[in-house]
């Protein structure tokens, strides 16, 4: 999971953790937002239901007196029409109700209930057989429910006490006048019979009382001003009127006759009534206000709670995306610079350090501050710390790389000038050695002094090694272009058992460029002198070369154990890319081969053979290829040895020269060792080879393996009398040394002639799976295929050319 995963959750929890508490702050504020208007909406069909109690006790009014007698049909009949214009606009206010109390929504169930007989009951006081008392028993139940309905509001959740206390004072104010109404309607009923009877008059007492009581709970729970509202209004002419006729009324004894007639009293009970009903429409628009009033404020508080709430919440998600991005801009950042200095910079850095001559002098730390700094805005927090961390890390890498650098630069020059003193030292040995066979006529001495000779091109060979490691070149380059055979002549002279080595088929038309002949025959030795260490003594090792297009084959083949699969891939890969440091000591020649290989563009490669063993390939491009030389005046061993007097010791007219493989050159006083091998036709074997070193490619020799070696050779060389192989000359005592020409026949027909021609003794016979005649048919399949390609892309013409000329 990635840094952008990890944050998202990281911010997601702590956001939903205040999501959810945000949800539930807000609870009780949107409840209470609900809950005032859902009360506002009560209220309001509370206000409708004071305005249906009034006309429909305006109707029982009317319809008392028309089923007493005392009345006319249109009274009832307009008051019947004000009350169904109440009972609609009742209905039409209970559809915005959500949610009442138990105690309401009962009285609201029987209220509509009676809204839909109410028809009945009015058909009934038409009929004129309507019993009084049942009439106005229907009338007050309904009228009943709906005081019970207003007073049942104030039970409501989340109400106020303040503003209950004003619903239960508004349902006080009707209650009083609901016991105004039912006096009217007993005054009337006592006026129909002619006089009060005691139930009648215990009736009109009780509307009396309960007016009082319902007014002194006005009084008592609903706020003073109302109280004013009630006593200004019932104060004027029409309501001390309506007081002191309720008086007289009440002081009427049961029997005696009532002096108001029933229009009178119910003209003025009329007016205190309407009186009445205007204090209750001010009360319930006062209700209305305040109810509407909180609820606009806990609808105002919910809303702004929630703003706040949802603007707090997208500021944290904002701030968390900005930093979160923030934090993941610069993670990336820091992991793109390490990634970049760990897979890019870095290793660049330390192959570039590591090259010689690359520090200059310059010490380490000024080598680490010269690399900078690869965070540049690290900033003050953690992340910069990790920054400034790495920068330190890198600052500290590169040091001890520069560090070490300059530890493997100075033991380089260690071993370069004990390489140096050493090739000196071999020189004069040689120059003895030149000396004393010059006057030798013992045989068996001769054969000792041609085994020193023979060590000491090895010794050469070890000092070139150790020249390539320490970064240098070969002390001069060649004047003139060597044909390939002669250059593989050259690397046989320097291996341990040179008599091993067998030509196969070399193509004459192979020649090496002067600059590189040096170089290409220090690795064919390597890889000579690792061919015959590691297979069994009585195999040959063979070579073969062919061209292919714009490039050269050489492939050394030998019948050993081989190697296995995952070594050779792991010396194949060093091969093609080869160390900047010494090297291991062990696998000496692998690296010297792989730096002599890349200063050339020369591809290196082990294979796996048909049969036992292993085939060297080596690919020479075009650049170090040349055309076929002509046949040279004097032999390899003339340019060799700086003329006629190098055998003898002579020192060299000019300094030698060794050059750095980044191309520092530095030159070495007049007299030391050229890196080449001195001499190398000195000693010819049986098969006409010469011989040279036993250093071994990927490690040190066994004791096996070490025959050639000093005082192990057996003399290659004629006794006293007896002419000598190819390549040898006849001493002042008839014993053979060294000669600095080429015999003609071998300058004729190059090297692989002269083994093919000079090879003493019985031929061998055939063996299974020879690897010289395997390289020898690859070879010839090759050349052949190489021919019949170039045939198609040219006319016969060139194609008959070609072949005369090879």
């Amino acid at each position: 999971m990635n840094i952008s995963r990890r944050l998202v959750l990281l911010v997601t929890a702590p956001l939903t953790v205040a999501f959810t508490f945000s949800l539930l702050a807000l609870a009780p504020a949107t409840d209470q937002a609900l809950q005032a208007n859902r009360l506002t909406a009560m209220v309001e069909v509370a206000a409708s239901a004071g305005e249906m109690t009034h006309q429909l006790q305006r109707e029982r009014t009317t319809a008392t007196a028309l089923a007493s007698g005392q009345g006319d049909a249109d009274a009832f009949r307009e008051s019947a029409e004000a009350s169904d214009r109440s009972v609609a606009a009742f209905r039409g206010r209970l559809g915005r109700l959500s949610h009442v109390p138990a105690k309401a929504r009962e009285a609201l169930v029987r209220v509509e209930g009676f809204a839909d007989k109410i028809s009945t009951l009015r058909s009934y006081v038409r009929s004129g057989e309507a019993n009084v008392s049942a009439l106005a028993f229907g009338y007050r139940i309904v009228i009943a429910d709906l005081n019970a309905y207003r007073d049942g509001i104030a039970q409501a959740d989340g109400v106020d006490a303040d503003v209950a206390d004003r619903i239960r004072a508004a349902a006080a104010l009707s209650q009083a006048a609901e016991y105004l109404a039912q006096q009217q309607v007993t005054v009337l009923r006592a006026q129909a019979a002619g006089s009060f009877t005691i139930a009648s008059q215990r009736a009109f007492e009780a509307t009396r009382l309960g007016y009082s009581k319902s007014t002194a709970d006005l009084f008592r729970i609903g706020p003073g001003q109302w109280r004013t509202w009630m006593e200004r209004t019932l104060s004027g002419p029409k309501a001390l009127r309506a007081r002191k006729l309720e008086d007289e009324i009440g002081r009427t004894a049961t029997g005696e006759n009532i002096r108001a007639s029933p229009e009178e009293w119910q003209k003025v009970t009329g007016g205190r009534l309407v009186l009445l009903r205007s204090v209750q429409k001010r009360i319930d628009t006062s209700i209305i206000a305040s109810v509407s009033d909180v609820r606009g404020t806990l609808i105002w508080t919910a809303v702004v709670e929630a703003v706040v709430v949802v603007l707090t919440l997208v500021g944290a998600v904002v701030v968390a995306v900005r930093l979160g991005r923030d934090i993941v801009r610069r993670l990336r950042g820091l992991r793109d610079v390490a990634h970049e200095v760990a897979h890019t910079g870095l290793p660049t850095m330390m192959d570039r350090i590591s090259r010689p001559g690359a520090l200059r002098g310059a010490p380490p730390e000024q080598v680490a501050l010269l690399t900078g700094r690869p965070v540049k805005d690290t900033g003050a927090d953690e992340i910069g710390d990790v920054g400034e961390a790495f920068n330190i890390v890198h600052h500290e890498v590169v040091r001890l790389a520069a560090q070490q650098a300059h530890a493997h630069a100075q033991f380089a020059e260690k071993l370069v000038s004990v390489a140096r003193r050493g090739a000196e030292l071999t020189n004069v040995m040689v120059s003895a050695l030149d000396t004393v066979q010059r006057d030798e006529s013992d045989p068996e001495r001769m054969q000792t002094l041609f085994a020193l000779d023979h060590l000491a091109i090895r010794m050469e060979r070890n000092t070139n090694s150790l020249l390539v490691l320490g970064g240098y070149g070969h002390g001069r380059v060649r004047s003139a272009d060597v044909d390939c055979a002669t250059a593989i002549m050259a690397a046989a002279q320097q291996i341990a058992r040179f008599d091993r080595v067998s030509l196969g088929i070399v193509e004459p038309s192979v020649a090496i460029t002067a600059r590189a002949v040096h170089d290409v025959a220090h690795i064919l030795a390597e890889l000579l002198d690792n061919a015959t260490q590691f297979s069994p003594p009585d195999k040959q090792v063979g070579v073969t070369v062919w061209r292919l297009w714009d490039r050269a084959v050489v492939q050394i083949v030998d019948e050993g154990v081989g190697i296995p699969a995952e070594r050779r891939d792991a010396h194949n890969a060093a091969l093609r890319e080869p160390g900047s440091g010494i090297g291991d000591v062990r696998s000496m020649g692998l690296h010297v081969v792989a730096r002599l290989a890349a200063r050339h563009g020369i591809t290196v490669e082990l294979r796996d053979s048909s049969g036992p063993g292993t085939i060297a390939e080596v690919s020479l491009p075009s650049a170090v290829l040349a055309p076929v030389p002509s046949p040279p005046e004097t032999s390899w061993a003339d340019e060799e040895r700086y003329g006629d007097g190098g055998y003898r010791g002579e020192p060299h007219p000019f300094a030698a020269t060794w050059q750095y493989e980044n191309g520092q050159t530095d030159t070495a006083p007049t007299g030391a060792a050229p890196a080449w091998p001195q001499g190398p036709d000195r000693v010819a074997s049986s098969h006409g080879m010469p011989a040279a070193d036993s250093h071994r490619l990927h490690g040190d020799a066994s004791p096996h393996a070490r025959e050639g070696s000093a005082g192990n050779v057996p003399a290659p060389h004629p006794v006293h009398g007896e002419p000598g192989p190819p390549g040898t000359a006849v001493s002042s005592s008839g014993l053979p040394m060294r000669q600095r020409n080429l015999p003609p026949q071998q300058r004729a027909h190059g090297p692989g002639t002269q083994q093919r021609s000079a090879a003493p003794g019985p031929k061998a016979p055939p063996r299974h799976r020879d690897s010289r005649k395997v390289s020898d048919v690859l070879a010839a399949y090759a050349l052949g295929i190489n021919r019949s390609t170039r045939g198609r892309g040219r006319p016969a013409a060139d194609d008959d050319t070609e072949r005369n000329e090879k």
